[in-house]
Order: C-alpha cells, then structure tokens, then sequence
C-alpha cells in the first residue's frame, strides 16, 4: 500500500521538477542568448536578463536537490561501505536520517525567510518580483526532498528485508 502510494507521489513530483527545470532553464537560456546577441550585435545591454539568469539558478539549485535526492545523487563519502560491506544499511540510514534534518531545516528557516520578506515586502532589484516569491522554493523543495528521503528509506528498509531473507541461516 505504502509503496503504490510513494508511486503515485513519485509521479506528481517528478513531473513537477521536470518541468519546472525545463521551463526555467529554457527562459534562462533564451534571456541568456537575447542579451548576448543584443550586447554585441547592437551594443545594448539588457539588464534584466542577468538577474533573470541569477534566480533561475537559484531555484534549478533547489529543485535539484529534490531530483538528486530521488536517484540518490546526494554527495556522499562511501569508502566505509565498499571496505566493509556489512555497514551499508546502517551508514545509508544514518545519511537519510540527516537529509530529513536538512530538509526539516529548509523547511523552517525558509518558511521564516519568506514571512520575513513578505513583512518587509522586498522586491528584486531590476525584474522587481517580490523576494518572498523567490524564498518560497525553500519550504517547497524542503518538503518534496523531506518525502522524497522517505521514499528512498523505505526502499532502503525494503532491500534490507529482501537482503536478510535471502541470506542462509
């Protein structure tokens, strides 16, 4: 049951990072182009395409530690377990354990980094879009990469009952 429902999850956010990687990255890229073709095909300087290429970065960022958390691409140091094998579920489980801190952490500092933004009601500096806009993707990719390390404990915790029912007696 749990598993059809990780499933179902699994579907909706990777739908969600896929497209909202693809969209941001292409408005990036197609901003990126105009203003170079502009600066030396015109000599004009457009001053909003550079800071629309610093949020995007800032979101694909986040949105990427929620895809990286799925295919288990997180940065990680396994010496320990490819020296002594019989660590791996322990080590792989106290690794989860921290990114649910992480995200639990980008979860409410971000939160309170957007309740400060919109009481200060900032705004970029050319594009003028309101920062609490931008600081929002911290609570949102908090909460996605906090289920997405569910997802892969229970995958986890589901090869180590297979891995411990297929060992001999």
């Amino acid at each position: 049951m749990l598993t059809r429902v990780f499933a179902v999850i699994d579907k909706v956010f990777s739908f969600i990072e896929d497209w909202l990687l693809f969209l941001s990255t292409m408005a990036a890229l197609i901003s990126l182009f105009i203003g170079v073709f502009l600066r030396y095909g015109f000599n004009y300087a457009l001053a909003w395409s550079e800071e629309l290429v610093r949020e995007v970065i800032i979101v694909t960022t986040f949105i990427g530690c929620s895809a990286a958390t799925k295919v288990r691409s997180m940065v990680k140091v396994d010496a320990v377990i490819q020296l002594i094998p019989v660590t791996k579920f322990p080590i792989m489980f106290f690794a989860n354990l921290v990114t649910l801190l992480f995200s639990g952490m980008m979860v409410y500092y971000g939160w309170r980094l957007v309740v400060m933004q919109a009481a200060t009601n900032q705004y970029t500096i050319i594009m003028e879009i309101p920062l609490e806009l931008l600081y929002a993707i911290l609570p949102m990719m908090g909460v996605m990469m906090f289920i997405r390390t569910l997802m892969v404990m229970h995958q986890d915790w589901q090869a180590w009952q297979k891995a411990r029912a297929a060992k001999p007696a």
